[in-house]
């Protein structure tokens, strides 16, 4: 590991119980401008378990304690009850297709998390996967935690244990296939981050705003190696918020998401030959093992300081 990774890890690795919420409130009281906190949880057919979700943060960081200014729902598309569900919940639900329609949207998280900072307001940004089960707040307080109390910070990940079906550590099966080679190898200034893809984590709009948004799941990891050459290794840092509990994904979504993040990868390492962009699976059909192919995200959505409607909205 890289001597810089190494002093990283010892200055910029903390846990959620480093900050209390009593400090956090403090730090949020003593600034005369009061920073302000989004958050946002992209969905899409979450409704069994956005509702606790929204739940959780409304109840311990918006009433019991003043920490959350704002919570929304961009629902990318869902064909069940999760625009409802999030509602009745406490979140302000905005459908994705309503922003910016003007350009029309293509399916995708990163898209998703595009089009928020056109409905939100909060100089931090906190994005939170819908799909968590046992939801903790820790996930939202942990990462905004060092954005209130270090100015030098611009990002912040969760870091968690991530069991799969019983089996501790289990979890995380893309990023330590694909993700986790592809940092080492290419960037190893990201080397000690432990959930370099994970859903959860927090960042400054004027970081935010300034960054491509791939579209797909290639997005986690296109705004960590760009925040890395925006603002350099000592503004990222990671929190530990305990342990991660979710719906997991077959392994043929498992591989098309790996696609993309090499995809996402390959952009950034080069602009100039590019691989194909798709990824061809077998599924056994009735004849045998019949191939699907599938295309793999390759747009990406320019810094939202280059829209216009968000201009405007900064300027009024």
């Amino acid at each position: 590991m890289l001597e810089e990774m190494e002093r990283w890890l010892s200055r910029r690795s903390w846990s959620a119980a480093d900050r209390p919420l009593d400090r956090l409130v403090a730090a949020r009281t003593q600034d005369p401008h009061r920073t302000t906190v989004s958050v946002v949880l992209p969905a899409l057919n979450e409704e069994a378990t956005v509702g606790a979700i929204v739940e959780t943060i409304r109840r311990e960081l918006m009433e019991r304690v003043p920490l959350v200014d704002e919570l929304v729902v961009i629902d990318s598309g869902s064909t069940d009850r999760t625009s409802a569900v999030a509602r009745e919940a406490g979140a302000r639900v905005v459908h994705r297709d309503a922003i910016l329609p003007r350009l029309p949207a293509v399916p995708g998280k990163g898209e998703v998390l595009w089009r928020s900072l056109l409905v939100t307001s909060g100089e931090i940004v906190c994005f939170v996967d819908a799909d968590l089960k046992d939801f903790s707040p820790d996930f939202v307080s942990g990462t905004v935690g060092p954005l209130l109390t270090d100015p030098a910070v611009h990002f912040v990940k969760a870091m968690y244990d991530r069991p799969l079906h019983g089996s501790a550590g289990q979890g995380g099966r893309v990023t330590e296939l694909m993700a986790r080679p592809l940092l080492n190898l290419h960037w190893p200034q990201l080397a000690g981050f432990v959930q370099p893809l994970g859903g959860e984590y927090a960042v400054r709009r004027s970081l935010l705003e300034r960054l491509p948004f791939p579209v797909g799941y290639g997005v986690e990891l296109g705004l960590l190696v760009d925040a890395l050459n925006t603002v350099g290794l000592d503004a990222l840092a990671q929190v530990d918020v305990g342990v991660r509990r979710h719906r997991h994904q077959d392994g043929q979504a498992l591989g098309r998401m790996a696609a993309t993040i090499y995809r996402t990868a390959q952009l950034r390492l080069s602009r100039g030959a590019i691989v194909r962009p798709e990824i061809t699976q077998f599924e056994r059909g009735e004849h045998g093992f019949e191939p699907r192919t599938y295309a793999v995200d390759t747009e990406e959505r320019p810094p939202m300081l280059e829209i216009t409607e968000y201009a405007a909205r900064r300027a009024a």
